[in-house]
């Protein structure tokens, strides 16, 4: 091949090629993807900045105040809620049930009539009695008031015929001795005629002796008798008034009706007591206002109650209400069985959230009785897992706010906050670790 064609087919490297990119194109692309990882990153940083921790939040109350002077906790204990006086109301007489006005949480006055007895019986012993009454006190004032005079009177009539038959026998008798002596009358005759005689005087005594009765009246002691009389009638018509109002059943004292015993037509009895015969009491009442919370304290921890000891009461219905309680009395003696000592815990203040046989739980303060007068503060708990370096995150719109707090005694249920909150607030339990004032925040679930 010729040289020259060979120099033809050398490639020319000065010459530029047609199909490599612009510089600026180069340029562009590599400030287009930069971009585009600016922008991812952009939106990564504002997603992680922009995304809601989920929190899971618990509300805090501001309950029952605590006793001024209440110390640290010394111990806690268990048990259920009584009625410091409960009343089984019976019936102090025997009759079936004709009327009930009341069931089981009815809300009573002292002197509210609960039940009334079928009452026909005893209204009949109350006229029985006031007519044996009456007729005793006629007779007493008669007796006091002596004998009338035309009483007097006849009595003094009957004696004047009878001293006329008298001294008319004295003369028949006379006349028939001069005759039998006379021989013209028999003896008998004689004998008949001073019978006769004899009779007459002895009615003249007679009707003597009663005249003067009647002229002086009854004897004190009969009058006193018959004072004696009425005074026992009077006594069985009370007795039989008393029994007759007894039918009428009332409350004696302001209170809670717990339990409704009888149904109309039931029996009632003051006796005995059977499931299917008379029932021994009617209702059950209590004043609800006066509750206290029945404690076997084991004997080991005994030691560290005293009589007044204070306490703080909740309930496992509402374990964020708080009470003021106080010991008010310890049994004399113990439960060998139990190895415990029956404490019973006044609540001061109960409201309408108690109610007899709940659990409820005392959580006993060292120091002397709370102050029951005077300002006090308000009790608010928080979960001890909620205070994270002195603070809480309290939820305010969506948003995790952080809470500086001074906190008190631990409780049972919680640490009291005596600052920083006020109760009502939304704080956020177990916050997570680097969770920052201000972050967005959602409920978990």
């Amino acid at each position: 091949m010729p040289i020259t064609e060979l120099k033809d087919l050398q490639i020319d490297r000065g010459k530029r090629r047609t199909h490599e990119p612009s510089p600026w194109a180069v340029r562009w692309i590599v400030a287009g993807v930069a971009i585009f990882v600016v922008l991812g990153a952009a939106r990564f940083i504002y997603a992680k900045l922009t995304e809601s921790t989920p929190v899971e939040i618990v509300r805090v109350h501001a309950a029952a105040p605590l006793a001024a002077g209440a110390g640290n906790i010394i111990l806690n204990a268990t048990g259920y809620i009584v009625a410091a006086h409960k009343i089984e109301l019976a019936a102090k007489v025997v009759g079936k049930v004709n009327w009930i006005g009341v069931d089981k949480g009815y809300k009573v006055k002292a002197g509210d009539v609960l039940v009334r007895l079928e009452d026909d019986e005893y209204r009949a012993h109350v006229l029985e009695s006031k007519g044996n009454l009456e007729m005793l006190k006629a007779k007493l004032a008669e007796a006091e008031h002596g004998s009338r005079p035309e009483e007097i009177a006849k009595a003094k009539a009957d004696l004047e015929q009878a001293k006329a038959d008298q001294e008319n026998a004295r003369v028949t008798l006379e006349r028939t001795r001069d005759l039998v002596h006379q021989k013209v009358l028999s003896s008998q005759a004689l004998d008949d005629a001073q019978a006769r005689y004899d009779g007459a005087v002895a009615k003249v005594g007679s009707f003597d002796r009663a005249y003067e009765l009647v002229r002086l009246g009854p004897r004190k002691e009969q009058i006193d008798a018959l004072r004696a009389q009425v005074e026992q009638a009077q006594g069985t018509l009370d007795y039989s008034q008393v029994q007759l109002e007894n039918t009428v059943i009332r409350a004696p004292i302001d209170g809670t009706i717990l339990e409704r015993n009888v149904e109309k037509g039931e029996f009632v009895t003051t006796g005995f007591v059977g499931d299917k015969g008379a029932k021994g009491y009617v209702v059950s009442m209590a004043n609800l206002r006066e509750l206290d919370v029945e404690l076997d304290i084991n004997q080991n921890d005994f030691g560290k109650l005293g009589p007044t000891q204070p306490g703080i009461v909740t309930t496992d219905a509402y374990p964020d209400r708080k009470y003021e309680g106080v010991i008010r009395e310890i049994s004399p003696e113990a439960n060998r069985q139990k190895a415990t000592v029956q404490v019973k815990v006044k609540v001061v203040n109960p409201d309408d959230y108690l109610r007899p046989e709940m659990n409820a739980s005392v959580a006993f303060l060292a120091g002397d009785q709370p102050k029951t007068s005077g300002a006090a503060e308000p009790v608010i708990l928080v979960p001890t897992s909620a205070i994270k370096d002195g603070a809480v995150f309290v939820v305010l719109n969506g948003r995790a706010i952080r809470r500086p707090v001074t906190t008190g005694m631990t409780m049972s249920n919680g640490v009291r906050v005596k600052q920083g909150l006020i109760g009502g607030e939304d704080v956020i339990v177990n916050p997570q670790a680097g969770l920052a004032d201000g972050a967005k925040v959602k409920l978990k679930g």
